[in-house]
């Protein structure tokens, strides 16, 4: 998207402040390549204009439809010469229709590449050719705290503003979904989906996911509303697997229908889905899992990684519940969470 000079040249003064404050080695001014303000703003302004809005209609039976809606909208950031475009996966998931929107309004047909369930990335293909230029793939890995960063979204409401970099810390999300390393920042951005993180040398750290009520985590005395973005860490290694096959391997999991909050060392479950192994086995809202084949459930990361990693992704589950204090052990029968999604015709 078309971006004002100030908001790049804030950016850019800002990493200016911030290396300045930490001063660094010669050393690491060397492997930086001493990066001037001018090649920095080119580099900024390269970046934002890469980013486009993303415009999805979602099969008319998708499931997905329940949590996301079947109209959506969010962003996308262009990553290949090709066209190959990275956005957040829950935006095109079981999509009918695709649409990349460029900065000057136009609307051009896409199509879905790759949905990965476990990074929660997802790729699109332009089908006709895209005017801009690609970003490249930063190591957010190497981002300090406090680092000033470039958030930007796409469409017609596109917009740019500053952040920083607040934590970097495993993430499990209610939806059966956990990353060991995802990036949370503020202040928080509502047109978070699919939105690009950057750093000040316009490389691209990470896609937006969610707007989180604490972005500092648990541990922390204070509050401080934010939002988290998957890392381009994990979609270094799976990139060529995306393209080739349409997901990974670590995708395919098992899978109950379960959305489920942990408080304070318990785990209860607040939705199952319609048509899911859990609602077919009768598990229901208030229930508190105790333990899963076994395994003692204290955390959202515990119960989802002993579900991917305790065997085939179909196979035979017990969960031990308490339910109005009594306790239950129910039999689930999980699925390949790959076979619930719908696609459309022809892809």
């Amino acid at each position: 998207m078309a971006l004002a000079s100030a908001w790049v040249w804030t950016v850019a003064q800002a990493q200016e402040a911030s290396s300045a404050a930490i001063a660094p080695s010669p050393e690491a001014a060397e492997e930086s390549g001493g990066m001037s303000e001018q090649a920095r703003i080119q580099a900024l302004r390269r970046a934002s204009d890469a980013v486009l809005g993303v415009e999805v209609l979602g099969l008319a039976d998708a499931r997905s439809n329940a949590s996301v809606g079947r109209e959506r909208q969010g962003s996308g950031v262009v990553i290949d010469s090709d066209g190959l475009v990275l956005t957040i996966g829950y935006l095109i998931v079981e999509a009918e229709q695709v649409q990349l929107v460029l900065d000057d309004q136009r609307r051009l047909p896409a199509r879905v590449v790759a949905y990965d369930v476990a990074t929660g990335f997802g790729l699109l293909q332009a089908l006709t050719p895209l005017p801009l230029a690609p970003v490249p793939l930063g190591d957010s890995a190497a981002l300090r705290h406090g680092e000033p960063l470039m958030v930007v979204s796409g469409g017609d409401n596109g917009a740019v503003s500053l952040a920083q970099l607040v934590s970097r810390r495993p993430f499990a999300g209610y939806w059966e979904y956990q990353i060991d390393q995802a990036l949370f920042t503020a202040p928080p951005r509502t047109d978070h989906s699919g939105a690009a993180v950057f750093n000040a040398e316009g490389e691209l750290l990470g896609v937006g996911s969610l707007l989180v009520a604490d972005a500092l985590g648990n541990d922390s005395p204070t509050h401080l509303p934010g939002n988290m973005f998957v890392p381009v860490e994990l979609l270094k290694p799976i990139l060529a697997e995306l393209r080739h096959n349409g997901t990974t391997v670590a995708s395919r999991r098992a899978w109950l229908g379960l959305n489920c909050m942990e408080r304070d060392g318990q785990v209860r479950v607040l939705r199952v889905n319609d048509d899911s192994p859990a609602e077919e086995a009768g598990v229901q809202p208030g229930d508190r899992i105790e333990r899963i084949d076994g395994a003692q459930v204290q955390s959202l990361e515990q119960l989802w990684k002993q579900l991917w990693n305790g065997g085939q992704p179909e196979r035979v589950i017990t969960l031990d519940i308490r339910r109005e204090g009594e306790p239950h052990r129910l039999t689930l029968h999980s699925v390949d969470r790959m076979t619930t999604l719908s696609k459309a015709e022809g892809i």
